[in-house]
């Protein structure tokens, strides 16, 4: 029997034995069919039912399929689909070869192995989820094969690369496609696997560039020769369904593609350049978990606060900051904490990047009419309890806003300014009266994304006299930072993940008081600290740099924007 510490209180518990003696080799077929019955009846998880099969047939039964046995692995020696069809994983242990299975009665793929390599093989029990990641895993390394998928695309008749496929297919699964998918199809499941957030294809004079933005910076990741570009781009436009013959003009649109078992939304935007069109795409992944307030990287201080200011029943709190910055999450997260049976929540956002349940949501369509000062102009007479408008973008929208606060509504929105007292200043230049900001605004939430050092490869060191006067600290006693180094588990780049860097600008009456006679961004800023604002680079400073979660490089970086 192989599997250490097994339960085997389960088979009492299930009856299907009484005693230790009952588990003897007359019996042991009885045994084995009554569990198969009851596992097809969903009494076992998928985990136990292979602990209690290795522990009855004695073979071996593993929860993890380890990198250093992948790689080992022939697993692309096969298709995939007849991979996944069963599914089975396989290593190459020289004499014979290991084959990863869930299912220890199914001898067609271990006959079908052992046929086609001319080797013995060895069942390992493991979960359809663990076998799966890993064939997904394997199929997804395309670095070595973007190379030869080129080569092959200067060898192809054009009129064959130009042959596209609109199905929406799992792309690791289309490895038999002509060689200019295979490329796109490469391209997006690399971005996929390393977790991007945008995708740019960037036509020059001698080349094309791709590149990845992973973690709010962009990498170079592949050159293209300047011929492929336009084989790359329509196959791209034939995907989000776009007009593959309309060069002059934007478009936008979007794609929808699967990786493994991961389903994602692509927005595509075109833009006509001197030398092609150029492309970005930005990666929304379907069914990605919400972040909660207290997983976006608020200090416990902040948390509290914005907690009490996202139960009043009126006024409006603003989220600040640069494009990608993470408003929308910080938004998101606020309205879960509220989202309650007793209110009414209504949001207009442009797009709907998540689906929350219990949210009526509204996209804008400005095609045909529908922008962000209409609709809510309409949803102020749909009793709501609380608003999210996706941003304020005009003088328009910001008036009905301010308005809604004023009425008794909470109004909830985001702002494009580089700190919480320049947002009082942006809505006094569209035309709001500063009688009118000071009575609706309660709060202003500035932010800012920072990349978090790789817990795996990041170093430690003294920091020089001129690196403490730019955190403020007046001696090198006890302080010790982090800087990046770089590893495979962080793709060389030192950091892996980020975090939110605040500033909360709240609107106390002392504040409202100082907004009737002044709306100088810089007085409001000098105000507000005086009375416990902690700007964006003195909170990375103490709650990030010196607990050793990020660089000095990256707090100035921050802090500069």
């Amino acid at each position: 029997m192989l599997v250490e510490n097994f339960p085997i209180e389960i088979l009492y518990k299930k009856k299907i034995l009484k005693t230790k003696q009952d588990l003897d080799s007359n019996n042991l077929k009885e045994i084995i069919s009554e569990v198969n019955l009851l596992y097809k009846g969903e009494d076992f998880s998928e985990q136990e039912y292979l602990k209690i099969m290795s522990f009855l047939l004695d073979i071996e039964y593993t929860e993890k399929i380890h990198a250093k046995d992948k790689a080992k692995n022939i697993t692309k020696k096969i298709p995939i689909h007849y991979l996944k069809k069963y599914p089975i994983f396989l290593i190459d242990d020289n004499s014979c070869i290991k084959v990863y299975i869930n299912d220890p009665f199914n001898f067609e793929p271990l006959n079908d192995i052992s046929a086609l390599f001319n080797k013995s093989v060895i069942p390992i029990l493991c979960t359809s989820k663990e076998i799966l990641d890993s064939i997904n895993y394997v199929y997804g390394e395309v670095e070595q094969d973007l190379e030869n998928t080129l080569e092959n695309i200067v060898q192809e008749d054009p009129v064959d690369i130009l042959r596209e496929l609109e199905d929406i297919s799992d792309l690791l699964e289309d490895h038999d496609q002509a060689p200019i998918v295979k490329l796109v199809n490469q391209i997006l499941t690399q971005a996929v696997r390393f977790g991007a957030s945008d995708v740019h294809f960037e036509p020059f004079k001698t080349y094309t560039s791709v590149r990845y933005r992973l973690d709010g910076v962009l990498y170079n990741q592949l050159k293209l020769s300047p011929k492929l570009h336009p084989l790359v781009i329509s196959r791209i436009k034939v995907m989000a369904k776009l007009n593959i013959a309309e060069k002059r003009l934007p478009q936008d649109g979007r794609i929808e593609i699967k990786v493994g078992d991961r389903s994602l939304d692509l927005r595509v935007s075109t833009m006509p350049t001197a030398f092609g069109e150029r492309v970005v795409l930005r990666l929304l992944e379907k069914g990605k978990r919400l972040l909660k307030l207290d997983e976006i990287g608020l200090n416990q201080e902040l948390l509290d606060q914005i907690k009490d200011l996202i139960t009043i029943t009126h006024g409006i709190i603003l989220v600040t900051g640069p494009t990608g910055s993470g408003k929308t999450t910080t938004l998101y997260a606020a309205l879960q904490e509220i989202n309650t049976p007793d209110k009414n929540i209504l949001t207009i956002e442009d797009p709907i990047e998540y689906q929350i349940n219990g949210i009526s949501q509204t996209q804008v369509n400005t095609k045909i009419g529908l922008t962000f000062a209409n609709g809510l102009r309409t949803m102020v007479r749909q009793d709501p309890d609380v608003i999210l408008v996706g941003e304020i973008r005009d003088s328009e929208t910001a008036k009905i806003a301010i308005q809604a606060a004023l009425t008794g509504h909470l109004v909830l929105s985001t702002l494009h300014t580089n700190d919480a007292p320049s947002a009082i200043t942006r809505l006094v230049d569209m035309g709001i009266e500063p009688f009118l900001v000071s009575s609706a605004v309660r709060a202003i939430i500035a932010q800012r994304l920072i990349r978090t050092l790789c817990e795996n490869c990041k170093e430690e060191y003294t920091p020089s006299l001129q690196e403490l006067k730019q955190i403020g600290a007046n001696t090198q006693k006890n302080i010790k930072l982090y800087r990046p180094t770089g590893c495979d588990k962080c793709i060389n780049t030192g950091f892996k993940g980020r975090t939110g860097v605040f500033e909360l600008l709240k609107v106390t009456k002392e504040m409202q008081s100082l907004l009737l006679t002044t709306y100088d961004s810089n007085i409001i800023s000098q105000k507000a600290r005086e009375i416990g604002m902690q700007t964006l680079k003195e909170y990375a400073i103490e709650n990030l740099l010196l607990k050793g979660k990020t660089s000095l490089d990256e707090v100035i970086r921050i802090s500069r924007i």
